[in-house]
């Protein structure tokens, strides 16, 4: 299994660049590094839930080490993901929906379903303190969108910069949606944890380029990349007690 996976990687790797480059050729909007919310039209949607999402982060993570770290679920993020300060609790995964997962937050849940094109979405959790090295993304079939959540209160120490002087100082209810196959870096240097929802979104492509987009994710799901994540999420879940946080729970309680 380990010489399969990593064939496969090493595969994608060599053939990515030029599968993007003819992706791009199908490109419905010019290239930004940071894109405008109005390429989007359902970023008013998701702004306008910004309460009810919140809510159910706050109630899910109020112990924020009771979901995994981000090289736990990853392996493959370990370079960037370079101690357990950077933590998740996914909801989707290149089209995977975690059904056990979204039961705990079902109307973050029924929200995401409005979102098209949707393929990853997950509460990113920075703690305090907490660095994310400079990197670049898989591919430019994605976009990636931050929605922001709980903000530290010194909000100009925690950002990140993307690509030529681009720099994100995340707001509650906003959303910054760029091409993270731009270097990209992150810092949290206050003393407060920052959550946001962070959503890959299928890059708007014409045809061809969009069937070549779809053909590649419905690979991308049936391949060890993606199925050891979410055996790796499953393992971690039977590991480790995780508080039963649904609304329901906290009723009887």
């Amino acid at each position: 299994m380990g010489i399969v996976r990593e064939t496969f990687i090493s595969t994608a790797l060599r053939i990515l660049p030029a599968f993007d480059r003819l992706l791009m050729k199908s490109a419905a909007t010019k290239e930004y590094q940071v894109f405008p919310n109005t390429l989007f039209p359902w970023t008013d949607y998701l702004k306008a839930q910004t309460p009810i999402i919140r809510a159910e982060a706050e109630r899910l993570l109020r112990d924020r080490m009771s979901v995994p770290s981000v090289r736990e679920i990853s392996p493959d993020h370990a370079k960037i993901a370079v101690d357990d300060k950077w933590r998740s609790f996914f909801l989707w995964g290149y089209g995977v929906k975690i059904e056990d997962n979204c039961a705990k937050c079902p109307e973050t849940a029924r929200i995401l379903e409005n979102i098209p094109g949707l393929l990853t979405a997950f509460y990113s959790v920075m703690l305090a303190g907490a660095h994310v090295p400079r990197h670049t993304g898989p591919t430019k079939a994605i976009v990636t969108a931050h929605l922001g959540l709980m903000i530290p209160r010194d909000r100009e120490k925690c950002h990140m910069a993307v690509g030529d002087g681009n720099d994100i100082v995340w707001k509650e209810g906003e959303i910054a949606i760029f091409d993270d196959m731009f270097p990209h870096e992150v810092w949290n240097d206050t003393n407060e944890d920052r959550i946001i929802l962070l959503l890959h979104i299928k890059r708007p492509l014409k045809f061809p380029g969009s069937l070549l987009r779809d053909l590649f994710f419905a690979g991308l799901r049936a391949s060890p990349f993606v199925r050891d994540g979410l055996r790796n999420l499953e393992q971690w879940k039977q590991k480790n007690t995780v508080t039963d946080t649904t609304p329901e729970r906290i009723a009887a309680e």
